[in-house]
């Protein structure tokens, strides 16, 4: 039987998993480890590095070193939320076709899809030699929280990396099909899903095969990285002090600096306290200097204390959603490398009454459930074999259109089912008008400044007549995916308009030469 992945492609981390006769699996690195760096480098001498082999690079030329790249896939360079990210990468970004990121490399540049590929490719061909065989086809987990520029986009990168990616989960969902496998569950549970660059939240309703999502929220801004941020702060902060020395301006030591306080956070979900090395920071007249300092698990915990309540803030927003109640929910399922913190496991106790469940790996739940998925979608039903799964999510944002007045109208509201169909019936708003183009957006906004725009469905040809005796039917269909289609039917002559609302023709362009070059 041909065997599909589940891949988990994280914004640190990135894992792939397959489940063959339905029984998951991790499939492994070279040493061992389950995940890997989300990393893609070009060193100066050459060649493409990922993963493991491309971390190193951030301590040698971080401008060579592309990471949080799924924080950047699908958005716009002018959203405020992604120039305050661009500011703070130490590699540069500049605005493509239609406000996209372009990614700029000594002598070569690169859409944020085209940098996700090369990742992508590389778990591909990691899987292939350890299955000793081909693999073309894939389920890929996103965030819950992800639009759908930034799932077209996923999906792009799949296609240039070489992959049929046959369908698109949401992260959470894709844990809870890890933790209900084969447990025959008849409940409420709740996905805590804290990773290193998003945090998601979703309540899901177990009955034994059949996950159904009742409401989900994230933060796309809100992450492990965070953390590591914070830590990294308060160490520069001190160094100062002691030296008048400011180790930010300096793009390596601050990347020396990032990668000793992930190494803390993560010593000190073990013991109560650890020190912190980073040799020769500075140069001075004097000599060289190095950082040293002792981190405490409470001092950590002070630093850290508002981003884990931050979370709450998601979880609440979708507990009024889904109409429940934090009591009401059976299991809650700690999913993501964040949620080993300490304080967050605690954290969450003390919200929901109830201590969190731990027993599956936070760090590779979204794979293994992915490759569930996958297994399920590939078996063929006349064959007997493992039952198919039955998922049924729901759609992230609501999606509504622009009017004149720039207020929006909304046509599919959040956390509906999916795949869902809606129809919408425009006009004319003037005499001869020929012409009449729709403005998509996504988010909860009532004002069209506020969410995130789609693209533009325009309809030309159209009979000239008097204002109102026009009239065109769009239809509005999010697939399982959660990708949006738009098909119009003009009522007068009965020609039919179709698009998919998706990320810019130029980069559609781009993929397919560059699937070419990558193949």
């Amino acid at each position: 039987m041909e065997i599909a992945l589940g891949i988990d492609l994280g914004t640190s981390y990135c894992s792939v998993a397959v489940a063959p006769d339905g029984k998951p699996r991790v499939l492994k690195c070279d040493d061992g480890s389950a995940a890997q760096p989300a990393i893609v480098a070009f060193p100066e001498e050459g060649g493409i590095l990922v993963g493991e082999q491309a971390r190193a690079q951030l301590t040698i030329d971080p401008t060579r070193a592309i990471y949080s790249f799924k924080r950047l896939i699908g958005r716009r360079m002018d959203d405020p939320q992604t120039m305050r990210l661009v500011e703070q990468l130490p590699y540069r970004v500049t605005v493509g076709p239609n406000q996209r990121p372009v990614l700029e490399l000594p002598g070569q540049q690169l859409t944020v899809p085209e940098v996700a590929a090369y990742m992508l490719r590389h778990v591909k061909q990691l899987a292939e030699a350890r299955l000793q065989r081909p693999v073309d086809k894939a389920v890929i987990t996103v965030p819950a929280n992800f639009n759908d520029s930034q799932r077209e986009s996923t999906r792009v990168a799949g296609r240039i990396a070489g992959l049929d990616v046959i369908r698109m989960i949401n992260e959470p969902t894709a844990a809870a099909l890890a933790f209900g496998h084969n447990r025959k569950l008849n409940e409420i549970v709740a996905i805590y899903d804290f990773g290193g660059g998003t945090f998601d939240f979703s309540l899901l309703e177990i009955r034994d095969r059949v996950y159904r999502v009742i409401a989900t929220a994230g933060d796309m801004w809100l992450g492990g990285d965070d953390f590591d941020e914070a830590v990294a702060g308060a160490l520069t902060n001190s160094f100062w002090k002691q030296t008048e020395i400011e180790l930010r301006h300096s793009i390596v030591e601050w990347q020396r600096v990032l990668h000793a306080a992930e190494r803390a956070k993560r010593r000190l979900s073990q013991v109560e306290s650890c020190s912190i090395s980073v040799d020769g920071v500075a140069h001075t007249r004097a000599g060289t200097l190095d950082l040293e300092a002792e981190l405490t698990r409470d001092t950590f915990n002070a630093l850290c204390y508002s981003l884990v309540q931050r979370s709450f803030g998601v979880v609440e927003r979708c507990l009024h959603d889904a109409q429940l109640r934090a009591q009401d929910v059976s299991e809650i399922i700690l999913v993501g490398g964040t949620s080993r913190i300490p304080l967050v496991q605690a954290s969450v106790a003390q919200f929901f009454g109830k201590t969190p469940r731990t027993d599956i790996p936070a760090e590779t739940a979204v794979a293994l459930g992915a490759s569930i998925q996958a297994a399920s979608l590939m078996s063929d039903p006349k064959i007997a074999g493992p039952r198919r799964t039955v998922l049924l999510d729901v759609l992230p944002h609501s999606i509504g259109v622009v009017a004149a007045n720039g207020a929006v109208q909304r046509v599919l509201r959040r956390n509906v089912a999916i795949p869902v169909e809606q129809s919408k019936l425009f006009s004319t708003a003037h005499d001869n008008q020929t012409e009449i183009c729709i403005r998509i957006v996504q988010g909860e906004s009532l004002e069209a400044q506020h969410n995130t725009e789609l693209g533009v469905l325009t309809l030309d040809n159209l009979r000239a007549a008097p204002r109102g005796k026009v009239e065109v039917l769009v239809t509005f269909e999010v697939d399982t995916s959660g990708i949006l289609n738009l098909t119009a039917r003009d009522r007068d002559s009965g020609r039919i308009y179709s698009k998919r609302v998706k990320i810019s023709a130029d980069l559609a362009d781009r993929s397919r030469s560059a699937e070419l070059a990558v193949r």
